[in-house]
């Protein structure tokens, strides 16, 4: 149980440092990943809690964080920032 913990806490640290670089460095790639792991920070912080959350909210926002994450590696691949 204290790795789902050490997980969701890693994951928003994963958030704070893609918003950092995509702020201060101006990597705008690192939105998309910033936006992916903050969906995956909510599904598993909701997961964690046993908080009834309906299919038409959980597939769409991994649907989102799939998007936002194909984004932002077609981005780096292109060499943009």
């Amino acid at each position: 149980m204290i790795i789902q913990y050490i997980s969701i806490a890693l994951e928003a640290v994963i958030v704070i440092i893609s918003l950092l670089a995509a702020i201060v460095k101006k990597r705008y790639s690192c939105y998309g990943f910033a936006l992916t792991f903050a969906i995956y920070v909510f599904y598993d912080t909701v997961k964690l809690m046993n908080i009834n959350t309906f299919d038409y909210v959980i597939y769409p926002a991994f649907f989102i964080a799939t998007l936002s994450a194909l984004w932002a590696v077609c981005v780096i691949y292109t060499g943009k920032k």
